[in-house]
């Protein structure tokens, strides 16, 4: 897999498996924890929920000018394990008489990740040049390892409360998880000092960062990537339900059972993208030896249907008797709906991620992947805000909404193509 990349794609993937492992136990059982241990409402999960992805996103425009301009990436990404290790512990401290753990180890996770993904992002794009045939499928592997922590994540919070009866024991679980990323950054972070220039050069010090650039094409490629940002928040906004309301489906709607709890969910999505990944990777170099491989623009067009669709199959599992919160639902129209949105996600994301780092200025790299997952920020922020309703909603009609709001996105796509297109491959020429 890691065959003819740079040696620094193998440190970053697996410091990235430790870290997802961490985080998407915090989000298997995050809901579940507020809902069990403090009795909150939807409304109150759902603004808990929507300010914390918010600031997790959010936060990555701060990272990016750290990153850029302060201490550098591979410093700032220590920096932000450390905080996440330190969140994940306060979370084990929480309960119904000490919330002030529980929201300042939400705090602490928050700026934590804000600040270690971008660096981790800018981190992989910078092993490779901009020309670089090979950095849509770095994405993707590094994607697998963000998928591959989030796989092992639910499964290990399901055991662990099936065994423990504990949701502070995942979180204990998480903080170990963040002591092997930290190590495994540490030892691997020479690999980067040789290959990460690009990273290099965005700090005042280098002379590359002052190098004359073409400030109207410069001015052209940011305003391209905001136009990209202003789309994807509506399907960020659909994506994490998955996370929230597509797990109170799980908890009041779906069959449940020793073996699949409702946190279990939480397992497919990311089970499927190590699935998917690969075939999906192989076919696009088939297109690419030929010369059809589709820009990422296209790739992007699709996932958004790809998502859309999966909110269908949501809108038919509400109908079918999903409405009635009685625990009736086969388990299939669930993992059915997953499956369709990890196609889709795999079109979007890493996709996305590639585009940014293909298309932003080299002086505004950590900026611009900042902005990225700034309009995740929104995006999230906004997927708890909605989430709020869930039980005010008939659950069809509520996920129908969601339908309708990824098939605009998809519009929003395919009218900007054009644009979207122009800077697809570097020198300002369209790809196929």
């Amino acid at each position: 897999m890691f065959k003819n990349h740079p040696r620094g794609l193998q440190p970053l993937f697996f410091t990235e498996i430790w870290e997802r492992f961490g985080f998407y136990i915090l989000m298997a059982v995050l809901v579940l924890y507020m809902d069990q241990e403090f009795g909150w409402d939807d409304s109150r999960k759902g603004s808990i929920y929507g300010w914390f992805l918010g600031l997790v996103y959010f936060i990555p425009i701060l990272g990016g000018w750290l990153g850029d301009r302060i201490l550098g990436p591979k410093r700032t990404i220590k920096i932000g394990a450390a905080l996440m290790l330190f969140g994940y512990v306060f979370l084990t401290l929480s309960a119904t008489d000490r919330v002030w753990c529980f929201y300042l180890g939400l705090f602490l996770i928050a700026v934590g990740t804000g600040i270690f993904k971008v660096n981790m992002s800018v981190s992989i794009g910078s092993l490779y040049s901009r020309e670089d045939g090979r950095k849509d499928a770095a994405f993707n592997i590094y994607y697998m390892g963000v998928n591959i922590g989030a796989t092992v994540a639910p499964m290990a919070a399901t055991l662990i409360s099936a065994a423990l009866h504990s949701y502070r024991i995942s979180f204990a679980a998480a903080a170990v998880g963040m002591v092997f990323c930290l190590i495994i950054f540490r030892q691997g972070q020479k690999h980067l000092s040789q290959n990460n220039t690009a990273a290099a050069a965005t700090l005042p010090s280098d002379a590359a960062a002052t190098a004359p650039t073409d400030k109207r094409e410069d001015r052209q490629r940011v305003i391209t990537l905001i136009i990209l940002f202003a789309i994807v928040i509506f399907f960020w906004v659909a994506f994490y339900q998955n996370y929230f309301t597509m797990t109170l489906f799980a908890q009041r709607s779906t069959i449940t059972s020793h073996i699949l709890r409702p946190e279990t969910y939480q397992f497919f999505n990311p089970f499927f993208i190590l699935v998917l990944t690969p075939p999906m990777l192989a076919l696009f170099a088939r297109l690419r030896a030929r010369g059809k491989e589709p820009a990422s623009p296209v790739k992007i067009f699709s996932g958004m249907l790809f998502s859309g669709f999966s909110m269908l199959v949501m809108v038919f599992a509400a109908l079918a008797g999903g409405n009635l919160d009685q625990n009736n639902m086969s388990p299939l129209w669930l993992i059915s709906a997953y499956f369709i949105v990890t196609i889709g996600e795999i079109l979007v994301s890493p996709m996305g991620q590639s585009f940014v780092s293909r298309v932003a200025p080299q002086r505004l790299q950590g900026l611009m992947m900042g902005l990225w997952f700034g309009a995740t920020a929104v995006g999230s922020y906004l997927s708890g805000q909605f989430g709020r309703y869930y039980s005010d909603f008939q659950h069809h009609q509520y996920f129908l909404i969601l339908m309708a709001m990824l098939f605009f996105a998809a519009l929003l796509v395919l009218l900007s193509m054009k644009k979207l297109r122009r800077f697809a491959e570097s020198g300002g020429r369209t790809d196929v």
